[in-house]
């Protein structure tokens, strides 16, 4: 028999707010009683862009740009209707993305 387990990937780009996030659900799936691995720090993505600075002329003068996106995950094994409830009622800030698998 396969267990059942339900998968949170976080995303943001500002590693404070992920932690607090992080914090939060663990806080409360082990109040509803559940068993919480993780969170596991996954790679971070870096985009890079270059921009010049100026639009006519100075084609050497150019802005370097970097998006640095922080990821998490969390796995809880053996889920119950009250951890479902938990997450649902959890209000995590506006700079996480939550996925749900």
């Amino acid at each position: 028999m396969k267990k059942q387990r339900i998968r949170l990937t976080l995303k943001s780009y500002d590693h404070q707010l992920l932690d607090k996030a992080v914090k939060q659900i663990v806080m409360a799936v082990k109040r509803a009683g559940s068993h919480v691995v993780g969170p596991v720090p996954m790679p971070n993505k870096r985009r890079c862009f270059t921009v010049l600075s100026s639009p006519h002329v100075d084609k050497e003068a150019r802005e370097q740009f970097e998006l640095t996106t922080h990821r998490r995950v969390l796995d809880i094994e053996s889920p119950s209707d009250a951890t479902m409830d938990a997450l649902m009622k959890l209000s995590i800030s506006s700079g996480v993305d939550v996925e749900i698998k």
